[in-house]
């Protein structure tokens, strides 16, 4: 590898990194204002976004040089097709906090519904999983890629108590149709984030052992 090449992909990995401090900062911002109820976090989240998609287009170019310049081969070559698959899932991750701060600004203005939504826990869960993902990617370490992709069902079965418990609130009362709607909204946007944080685990196996395991349905904790 030449020493142009190898600072070019150094390059690459300290702009993704940059991407993912940026999406996990909104992300956990957002959570934040919808917890909280915080209208002035979620503008900020939506007035970041912009930064977000810039850096988002910028590495793409620079992903589509190196490929361009270098022409790599084997594992340099999956570490860039990687670079790029991540840096679209970090910038949707990015539009989905963006997403969740929109539904906070109309939520925060209303009274909360009176039921027993755990929207902390299901943040923690999806705030760790995209912590874990950026961690794998820093680390090239697939074993938290796997601990990430086990953690996926957790979240759903959230999400799908949370559309549960919101369907039988809508039942009972017709005035909480709004408010469930933009919270079912905003769980869905979570559950999206989780699912867009195992494309990164996944991504991320694929960089290091050249393994497409995307559509699987092992046990990914026992995997290894």
């Amino acid at each position: 590898m030449s020493k142009h090449f190898q600072r070019d992909l150094e390059f690459l990995k300290k702009e993704i990194l940059s991407l993912g401090s940026m999406v996990h900062d909104a992300i956990n911002k957002a959570f934040i204002a919808l917890v909280d109820r915080r209208a002035d976090i979620a503008r900020e989240v939506i007035d970041g976004d912009d930064l977000i998609n810039e850096k988002e287009v910028f590495i793409e170019e620079e992903c589509l040089k190196a490929l361009a310049l270098h022409q790599p081969v084997a594992a340099d070559l999956r570490y860039i097709v990687g670079i790029l698959k991540v840096n679209n899932d970090l910038e949707r991750m990015g539009d989905l906090a963006v997403n969740i701060a929109e539904r906070t600004i109309y939520l925060a203005k209303k009274e909360r519904l009176d039921t027993s939504l755990d929207f902390s826990r299901m943040a923690a869960g999806v705030q760790s999983m995209v912590q874990m993902s950026l961690d794998a990617l820093i680390k090239k370490d697939t074993q938290i890629a796997r601990k990430v992709l086990a953690m996926d069902d957790d979240i759903d079965d959230m999400n799908r108590d949370m559309y549960n418990l919101l369907q039988d609130v809508m039942q009972k009362d017709s005035t909480t149709i709004k408010r469930a709607v933009h919270l079912l909204s905003s769980s869905r946007h979570l559950e999206r984030i989780a699912d867009l944080s195992t494309n990164i685990a996944e991504d991320v196996i694929f960089m290091i052992e050249g393994e497409l395991i995307r559509h699987r349905t092992e046990n990914y904790e026992n995997d290894s």
